[in-house]
């Protein structure tokens, strides 16, 4: 692949995928949704790949949105025009496969697109959260609507309609359960490739139909999600227990979060 607007490396099964735009705050352009059409399609179709890790580089931010002075690509026809999330989302784009996002400084309006699909979601402590829409005269509609899904309604109202005038801190990001980890700024990173880690050392038919299984069920009804998810652990059990061998899983190794 050639990739303009991110770094993309793969080691010992984890994706590392890392925004390289800092001198615009790691915003998206039409280069960038290009860069992650292309990107998930690897990760979807690679089976070197059990999990991905996002990070942005630079020290202000993760990602503060679209790009407002390039933007990007839309069709005259109001009706053929497409949501940036249709390049952004892993889950839109059929990847099952983990996401681990380590947010530190600015993560602003079109950033949830990434942090509302992230599987596992971490931040330093000088993270800051926040949309802008409704303080620029723009109907704040995608964002929410995917991050209604993962927090309170109230906190998700209080986001979008307070624009500029307030943002979410660390602290309240984890006592909401938006993020499930702070960590100092300097650890960030390191914490987010021990927790892919993990993750990547069990089982990737047991890992992708839980990140599949779960997801789906947000769109079905109860019934549905259990029969579904019934489906799945027939056809991904007898994959992924061949996968490991039961007696040599350790199980005194563990921390208490």
């Amino acid at each position: 692949m050639e990739l303009k607007t991110v770094l993309f490396e793969v080691t010992d099964h984890v994706a590392t995928i890392t925004l390289d735009r800092p001198q615009a705050m790691n915003s998206f352009n039409q280069p960038m949704l290009d860069d992650f059409s292309a990107l998930w399609d690897r990760v979807r179709t690679d089976d070197e790949v059990r999990v991905v890790v996002l990070r942005g580089s630079g020290d202000r931010a993760f990602s503060t949105g679209m790009d407002v002075k390039e933007g990007i690509d839309r069709h005259p026809n109001a009706w053929s025009q497409t949501d940036p999330g249709a390049f952004l989302s892993p889950k839109l784009n059929q990847v099952w496969k983990p996401l681990v996002c380590a947010v530190h400084g600015m993560a602003a309006g079109g950033a949830f697109y990434w942090l509302n699909e992230a599987d596992i979601l971490i931040c330093s402590q000088d993270a800051t959260f926040f949309d802008p829409h409704v303080s620029y005269g723009l109907t704040a509609a995608l964002e929410p609507i995917g991050l209604a899904r993962r927090i309170p309604l109230g906190e998700t109202l209080r986001i979008a309609l307070l624009g500029l005038d307030e943002r979410l801190s660390a602290a309240r990001a984890l006592q909401i359960g938006l993020v499930s980890e702070v960590v100092p700024a300097g650890e960030l990173w390191d914490r987010a490739d021990e927790i892919a880690r993990m993750i990547a050392a069990k089982p990737p038919a047991a890992i992708q139909g839980t990140v599949r299984a779960i997801w789906e069920s947000l769109d079905a009804t109860r019934t549905q999600a259990l029969r579904t998810g019934l489906s799945y652990t027939q056809i991904g059990n007898p994959v992924g227990k061949a996968e490991v061998d039961r007696a040599a899983v350790p199980r005194g190794r563990w921390t208490l979060r």
